[in-house]
């Protein structure tokens, strides 16, 4: 069934509001409205540093004029805006993600919201092969009821479910025994980048939605992501080796974008035939005793709940819980092939 012919058109604004394209700088009034949204669904703030959001929006192939919808109240507030991304290669599943100010809620700026984006995401046909599967993605807390209720009635599923999970930091983390041979350090910022950062694909090829980019184009995302941004500090980057053979990283910030007293690993992996030898376990670790020794007082990672290599039974192992569900949803636009990972092949 092709779903996009028998969608929603844009739906209207309600009276006295007005809408207008995003611009770079917006980004200060969108990262005040990100926190006033999830100081209201969360209980804590969604970014502590704008420039992250405007770094984000500088990602090449995404431009705020034509992938931001912002909405205004009457007294010139903003009420709403919504971004849709299209810059993975092919973009079989634009991104979406927006907010409404919770003054605002109920109104219906956020069935406009999405029905634009959707209207946005639907250029992505003409950019995929014919034969290819296209079907947008979004998403809210899972305690968002009004978030959810909003998607399911526009028809969209939900597809998988996502986890923030935490630990406390209140004593020296324990210091697990390697393999024989392998061995784990800090990574050298100055010869070892695309080491890290093929190592990093590589483990992720086996985790679900991913579609590893070309070459160049991911490499200066990876860069523009991972180290052009605040907090990188390549002294909390761990690689794991086996001789001269990287097999394991762990891509830390000494500090989470949203809690001030946590470290956040933002990407830990193995490489498949390493895996199932105590290795992420050991990188993730050493990441929790490099964040203790910051006098950091938690850590945090995001993880996929149904992850295809077992990941989270290792961060449970960890000590970790569950502080927070993401809820992901699709919907279809095109059927097709799906060129995404979906199981482990």
């Amino acid at each position: 069934m092709n779903v996009l012919a028998e969608r929603q058109n844009i739906l209207p604004l309600p009276a006295r509001y007005t809408a207008r394209s995003g611009m770079i700088e917006d980004y200060k009034i969108a990262f005040d409205l990100l926190n006033i949204h999830a100081m209201h669904v969360n209980g804590s703030v969604d970014l502590l540093d704008p420039e992250i959001l405007r770094l984000d929006w500088l990602n090449e192939g995404f431009n705020p004029q034509t992938d931001i919808r912002m909405v205004f109240a009457e007294d010139g507030s903003l009420a709403g805006f919504i971004e849709c991304w299209q810059t993975q290669e092919p973009p079989v599943h634009p991104w979406i993600y927006g907010v409404v100010h919770p003054d605002h809620w109920g109104k219906g700026i956020g069935s406009h919201l999405v029905t634009w984006a959707e209207e946005r995401a639907s250029t992505a046909l003409e950019k995929c092969a014919p034969d290819l599967r296209v079907a947008p993605r979004t998403g809210t807390v899972a305690h968002n009821k009004a978030g959810k209720d909003l998607f399911e009635g526009l028809g969209w599923k939900h597809i998988r479910s996502f986890y923030r999970m935490v630990t406390d930091l209140n004593a020296a983390p324990e210091v697990p025994q390697l393999p024989a041979g392998i061995t784990i350090r800090t990574y050298d910022p100055e010869t070892e980048l695309e080491a890290v950062y093929n190592t990093m694909w590589e483990a992720f090829r086996d985790h679900f939605g991913v579609i590893v980019p070309p070459f160049e184009k991911g490499l200066a995302e990876f860069k523009h992501n991972f180290i052009e941004v605040p907090g990188y500090d390549p002294r909390f980057w761990f690689v794991a080796m086996d001789g001269a053979q990287m097999v394991g990283i762990s891509i830390c910030r000494p500090v989470d974008d949203e809690d001030p007293d946590c470290g956040w690993v933002n990407e830990l992996g193995v490489l498949r035939p390493w895996r199932q030898h105590g290795i992420g376990y050991a990188l993730l670790k050493h990441s929790f005793t490099a964040f203790y020794d910051a006098g950091r007082k938690r850590a945090g990672l995001g993880v996929d709940s149904q992850n295809l290599t077992g990941a989270l039974r290792l961060y449970e192992r960890a000590g970790m819980h569950v502080a927070r569900q993401f809820d992901q949803y699709e919907k279809e636009f095109r059927p097709g092939v799906e060129i995404s990972t979906q199981t482990l092949s």
